[in-house]
């Protein structure tokens, strides 16, 4: 099994960067300060800047809160603020122009890849971009905080999931309905497959049975087999 692709960083990232963005447009005038907005203690923020990495839950909910760019949060790149919107403004309406405060939310597609098929697969953690949503209609779905957009690589799961397709993740949906599809972490790979349950077996069922019979798991404590998170939408682009 292949070791993920190295990526390159996004322009103008570092996590020092990232934290000066948010200072100088949200007025927050120290770590400390930021770790209290945030709801989290300030080692929490000094081990990201160590770390040059920015959890995605912290973008979701100060792009939400002060009504950011997130691509500008990330890479400096872009307008500031939400079409135009200042921070005093945004503090009335962090969403979009004639929304109401709080309808939209976004949600971070990562580089990682969900493996349908027998192909190499990235698992890079960084966030490529953002989807809006529908704030009401993705708290019906679950929890917002955990979920993540990832594109599939493959064909196993056609017709249902074509390769390229964009898929929503909801990270907090890990029990095991029968049928339903799941992203699965199988030593160092991430897959996404239909789910079933046999005793002391984890049963991973693809949609194209023709070329890919299921695979059946054995569940014990040196498994390294791990369920992420439950599929709960698909977006195809036409290319």
């Amino acid at each position: 099994m292949k070791r993920a692709i190295p990526q390159s960083p996004v322009k103008g990232f570092t996590a020092e960067s990232v934290l000066s963005r948010i200072m100088s447009a949200t007025g927050i005038r120290s770590q400390s300060e930021l770790a209290r907005v945030l709801g989290i203690g300030r080692q929490a923020v000094t081990d990201a800047k160590k770390r040059s990495h920015i959890p995605a839950d912290w973008y979701l909910y100060l792009c939400r809160k002060y009504g950011l760019n997130p691509q500008w949060l990330e890479s400096g790149m872009g307008p500031m603020y939400i079409a135009g919107q200042d921070a005093t403004q945004s503090s009335r309406d962090h969403s979009v122009p004639g929304s109401h405060p709080d309808e939209f939310s976004y949600v971070p597609k990562v580089r990682a890849r969900l493996s349908a098929g027998g192909g190499s697969l990235v698992v890079d953690e960084a966030i490529d971009s953002y989807y809006a949503f529908r704030h009401a209609w993705l708290r019906r779905k679950g929890q917002i905080s955990q979920m993540r957009l990832m594109r599939v690589s493959g064909d196993s799961m056609e017709p249902t999931l074509r390769d390229e397709d964009v898929v929503l993740i909801d990270l907090s949906q890990t029990e095991i309905y029968t049928g339903k599809i799941y992203a699965v972490g199988i030593d160092e790979e991430i897959v996404v497959k239909r789910l079933d349950k046999k005793p002391g077996q984890l049963v991973l069922v693809s949609d194209n049975r023709q070329f890919y019979p299921a695979l059946e798991v054995t569940m014990d404590e040196g498994a390294s087999v791990r369920v992420l998170g439950r599929v709960i939408w698909m977006a195809r682009e036409v290319f």
